[in-house]
């Protein structure tokens, strides 16, 4: 067993990431046919070639490095959401979005990118972000801090953004998945905050979370490979979350919303302006 993901740890996976972005993510885009674009779940959900080939890719490499850990991709639990179990027992195990933002993607929309998570004994030790547009991915390891990395090498420490008070927070709520009942209050709440937008995309919402560029994001669906790894690396970056009834995001949650503010004091001001009815 693997005693800790380490940050040189966490390079190499990116090294894995940029290949396999290189390889198919890239080269695909804006040149999608229509037989390489599908339907999985309904009209909102599709999966591309691209998205195959990149978790396929991923996936090998990591089981290459790592013979003895898990591997779980987004489209793999798609087709056999079985695999998904042993998130919580494996010793290791490692969680692939291959492209995250798919919609835009296939739209043309340069706003998607690549997201892999390692976790170990059921915590999330590790995580990481790609925008293989600009090159530039957000990277931590548990109790070693959040970094952004270029293209180029250079890196510098993430930090959230200041606390300030709820009514000057401007983020995103993606309230689409939302309970209809939640839905109507959130979005009758929303113009209380200072300004809200919607990427289609979480590895780019939370690339802009991290780097202290919005304070907030709210979710409803917590899948996995959707929000492991930004959810660790906006802990490294000083920054607080919890489910919309206050407890702790574990890696089994798929439900239950999940709030991202600079601390918990700025959290609670934020869950009251938005989820109260009035």
């Amino acid at each position: 067993m693997t005693e800790r993901i380490t940050l040189a740890d966490m390079h190499t996976v990116v090294g894995m990431m940029r290949g396999a972005a290189k390889r198919h993510v890239m080269p695909s885009f804006r040149c999608l046919g229509r037989t390489d674009i599908r339907a999985k779940s309904g009209p909102l959900d599709i999966v591309t070639v691209a998205d195959e080939a990149s978790e396929r890719d991923l996936t090998a490499a990591l089981q290459a490095a790592w013979p003895d850990a898990l591997v779980i991709g987004e489209e793999a639990v798609a087709a056999d959401p079985a695999i998904v179990d042993g998130l919580v027992t494996a010793d290791l195990a490692f969680v692939i979005d291959p492209i995250d933002g798919t919609a835009n993607y296939a739209a043309g929309v340069p706003l998607f990118g690549v997201m892999v998570s390692a976790v170990m004994g059921g915590e999330v030790v590790g995580g990481a972000i790609l925008d293989p547009v600009c090159d530039v991915v957000a990277l931590a390891a548990r109790g070693q801090g959040a970094w952004l990395e270029d293209g180029t090498g250079a890196t510098r420490a993430l930090h959230v953004a200041p606390p300030v008070p709820a009514c000057e927070m401007a983020g995103n709520a993606s309230w689409r998945y939302l309970p209809p009942d939640l839905r109507d209050v959130v979005t009758h709440n929303l113009p209380k905050v200072a300004g809200s937008w919607d990427f289609r995309c979480a590895a780019h919402e939370y690339l802009m979370l991290v780097d202290g560029r919005c304070h907030f994001l709210l979710f409803n669906r917590t899948l996995p490979w959707d929000h492991l790894a930004g959810w660790l690396i906006h802990a490294e970056a000083g920054g607080y979350s919890a489910r919309f009834d206050g407890s702790p995001y574990r890696v089994t949650d798929r439900s239950g919303g999940l709030l991202y503010a600079p601390d918990r004091e700025s959290w609670q001001a934020l869950r009251d302006l938005l989820l109260t009815p009035g």
